[in-house]
């Protein structure tokens, strides 16, 4: 993206002028969890059309709203609705959005997404902690010039999830008897649904669940010096050997069943979360 800093700087200015606080974290609302965001309070909604530069939600289930106000006693910021590489965005648009939030003040991510489960022990309606992640979408956010305003030309993945937000996300999960298991989420650019062998594959290099999304966002708040935690919802099971065919409306459906627990995980989260 051309201008990134000016273009980041428009963008938040923007939103800035419209609210009295400055965001402390930020939401990533995947496919079928949006509706989180209504649990907002005191908020103020904008259009994604609206902000400068922002990209537009063109899947069904991602809304397209901005919604900034309190949650759990914290000031939040979230994406009801996120940007996919195979919508035809670059890597530096649908990244858009971490870089604007930092700019607005947050300093953790919380991003959320529906997968596939490629692991045994998961199920649909299984919510995953998500502990690190393959990139396997052939592509990188940070390919390209690099602005140290925004953070090092090689920065460290090692540790890209928050070990400790991963333990606030263990703790709340165990008090509020949710059973949510931990793995890896690999990332794939989309927009079809794997074949079999390309699963296998995956499966074998230590993939735990499928994705079309989170891998970039998480690289550019990372990049931005972003603490990340990421829950995935597993709508389906992606298992070479019991595969059967899936449609988006599927995946939303019991997305949209498994949204009380998941909605009650995340808010005992930032309920738990510490910003000191």
């Amino acid at each position: 993206m051309e201008n990134l800093l000016s273009k980041t700087n428009e963008a938040s200015t923007y939103i800035s002028n419209r609210i009295d606080f400055k965001p402390e974290i930020g939401l990533i609302l995947g496919s079928g969890l949006g509706s989180l965001a209504d649990e907002i309070e005191d908020a103020i909604i904008i259009d994604y059309e609206e902000i400068p530069n922002f990209p537009i939600s063109t899947v069904e289930g991602h809304d397209g709203k901005l919604v900034i106000g309190t949650l759990e006693g914290k000031k939040v910021i979230a994406m009801k609705g996120r940007f996919h590489y195979y919508e035809g965005y670059t890597m530096q648009e649908i990244t858009f959005p971490v870089r604007v939030m930092k700019a607005l003040g947050i300093n953790i991510l919380l991003v959320t997404n529906a997968c596939g489960g490629l692991n045994k022990d998961l199920y649909p309606g299984a919510l995953m902690i998500i502990e690190d992640h393959i990139n396997f979408m052939g592509d990188n956010p940070l390919i390209g010039p690099n602005y140290d305003e925004l953070g090092p030309r090689f920065p460290d993945m090692s540790n890209a999830y928050s070990k400790c937000l991963i333990k606030v996300a263990e703790k709340v999960s165990k008090k509020v008897d949710i059973d949510a298991k931990k793995g890896v989420y690999t990332a794939v650019s989309g927009p079809y649904y794997f074949s079999r062998a390309e699963l296998s594959m995956l499966r074998k290099i230590g993939g735990d669940a499928i994705g079309m999304s989170t891998v970039p966002e998480v690289i550019v708040a990372r990049h931005s010096d972003i603490k990340v935690l990421g829950i995935a919802c597993v709508t389906d099971m992606a298992i070479p050997e019991e595969l059967v065919s899936i449609t988006h409306d599927e995946v939303v459906e019991v997305a949209n069943k498994t949204k009380p627990k998941f909605i009650q995980l995340v808010k005992g989260i930032i309920n738990d979360i510490s910003l000191n």
